[in-house]
């Protein structure tokens, strides 16, 4: 009796169950190892959208092919790339209409004159903005236009001269260092100052209505350049103007 219950367990089959899976994980990573040796050609994007694929597969569960086609439309988009045509997107059609108008007088304008590698301009979710090309209008921890740049707040206020929207907004900025005296408590208050005596600049056109124009300050917290280096930081000490569509002030 002893001897057939030993026979028995000697005929007993040893559970292969935990082969299937390790073969499909062995498959997976055949797969992988063909898909980056194929994709070994191509550049560094490709290879991050690519990596990027897998990590949502194998930590999301998300599968080949659920993840969107790789169209240009889905490619990512740096704000050097954006277009103002993407930027109008969240207007309304008379607001695009407006400012695409607007916009294309004063490229006419910064042309004519000669201006183009002092000003430029660029359509906005708010508006028109123009922006000063590499000029540096304000030492660092001072609110007065350096009086060099006297002369290009002159031409700018030339360029406001036209049936423009009726508000027009002067922003100023400052680059990222503290600041903290009898004058400004913060760079809040510097940028706020900034933008105020360069709208007084501009306002010294008697062709241009003071009712027009309103200023703001953005402190340091959109910056345009890096505020690592001494250049970056004088490109971040700026004003910049913002031409607001007629129809969003009739709203």
């Amino acid at each position: 009796m002893a001897r057939r219950k030993k026979k028995q367990r000697h005929e007993e089959h040893i559970d292969e169950s935990w082969l299937v899976p390790y073969a499909d994980i062995l498959t997976l990573l055949l797969a992988l190892f063909i898909v980056l040796f194929a994709s070994s050609s191509v550049d560094a994007v490709r290879f991050q959208q690519l990596s990027n694929v897998f990590n949502q597969v194998f930590t999301s569960g998300t599968g080949f092919m659920d993840f969107p086609s790789d169209s240009p439309s889905n490619e990512p988009t740096s704000p050097e790339q954006r277009t103002g045509a993407e930027d109008l997107e969240k207007l309304g059609k008379n607001e695009q209409e407006e400012l695409t108008e607007v916009q294309e007088r004063v490229n006419a304008y910064i042309e004519k004159n000669d201006l183009t590698d002092k000003l430029g301009t660029n359509l906005t979710d708010e508006g028109m903005l123009i922006s000063i090309r590499e000029n540096v209008l304000f030492e660092s921890g001072v609110a007065e236009v350096r009086s060099e740049n006297r002369k290009l707040a002159k031409e700018i206020s030339e360029l406001l001269v036209m049936d423009l929207p009726r508000n027009i907004i002067v922003s100023g900025h400052t680059d990222n260092i503290p600041i903290k005296n009898s004058k400004y408590e913060s760079n809040w208050d510097l940028s706020v100052m900034r933008s105020v005596n360069f709208m007084k600049l501009l306002l010294e056109n008697k062709d241009l209505d003071p009712e027009m124009f309103s200023a703001k300050g953005h402190g340091e917290f959109k910056p345009v350049a890096s505020n690592e280096t001494k250049k970056g930081r004088a490109k971040n000490r700026r004003v910049e103007i913002l031409i607001v569509p007629r129809t969003a002030i009739n709203e």
